[in-house]
Order: C-alpha cells, then sequence, then structure tokens
C-alpha cells in the first residue's frame, strides 16, 4: 500500500515537472522569439533591451533609487542610486553607489557592449561585485544600450 502511494506521488511530480517544463519552455521561447520578432518589428532594439533590462538583468534594482519605504522610485529609473546592498563580510572596494545607466550611459555605446558582452570595462577591468559579469550576445548587449539611450533621464 505505502509502495502504491509513492508511486502515485512519483507519477503526480513527474507529471507536475512535465507541466512546468512545458510552461517554462513556452515563455522562454515567446521571450526569445515573440518578443524578439515583435521588438525588430515595431520598436527596433528598443523594446528588447526594455525586456531584457526589466526582465532578465533587473537592472533597475541597483540602478534606481528607493524611497522612503524601499520601494523602487521609477520616476528616476536608472537614474543612478545609492547601493543598498551590502556583502556578508566586508569587502574592499565595495562600491557604495551605483551609476546612472538611463539616458546617457557612463561610457560609449562600444564601451557598454563590451562590457555587456564581456564583463570588462573601458579601463580593462572587470567590474566589482556586486556587479553581475554579463555574458550577452551582441545582439543583446546592442539593444540593451539601445533602450538605456531611449530613457528621458532626468538633470545628471
Amino acid at each position: 500500500m505505502a509502495e502504491r502511494a509513492i508511486r502515485g506521488r512519483r507519477w503526480v511530480f513527474v507529471v507536475l515537472m512535465g507541466i512546468v517544463s512545458i510552461g517554462l519552455g513556452d515563455v522562454h521561447a515567446w521571450g526569445q522569439t515573440r518578443e524578439h520578432k515583435s521588438a525588430q518589428a515595431g520598436g527596433g532594439d528598443v523594446a528588447r533591451g526594455k525586456y531584457l533590462v526589466e526582465g532578465v538583468a533587473m537592472c533597475g534594482q541597483c540602478h534606481t533609487p528607493r524611497d522612503d519605504s524601499g520601494a523602487l522610485d521609477h520616476s528616476r529609473w536608472l537614474e543612478g542610486a545609492a547601493l543598498w546592498l551590502l556583502p556578508a563580510r566586508p569587502t574592499q572596494d565595495w562600491p557604495t553607489k551605483v551609476p546612472r545607466i538611463a539616458g546617457i550611459p557612463p561610457g560609449t555605446d562600444q564601451d557598454m557592449i563590451n562590457l555587456l558582452t564581456t564583463g570588462v570595462w573601458k579601463d580593462g577591468e572587470r567590474l566589482r561585485p556586486p556587479m553581475p559579469q554579463f555574458r550577452m550576445s551582441r545582439e543583446d548587449a546592442q539593444a540593451v544600450v539601445a533602450y538605456l539611450k531611449s530613457l528621458n533621464a532626468g538633470p545628471q
């Protein structure tokens, strides 16, 4: 009896994992194909870049100031902010501020594309934690730069 219950649970688990993987596959396919095609057709690289910045890389979590309650201040989207994240152990050179990336990013288009495709900044150094070391495709990096440049950021 107990063996039958375990087999039954395994079966439910397998079915649920199949449903989840099909659903995730559809989300991934949608994000990689339909979203990309609509970006190319309608908004050029800007729509694809918005999807990558807001939905994948989550750049706003660090590059957008927060209000008094700790929520992202969308009126100052990607305008740079004090870094709210602290390391578990003290780390030398941990940044206290993150740069503005909206409107006019902190480097040339090629600097930003190199950063997003290699994880290396214009000075030849890798960015320090907590900045992710992205390895985007060139097309995705170009789309991100197009989106960032499309934003109307406030005064620097």
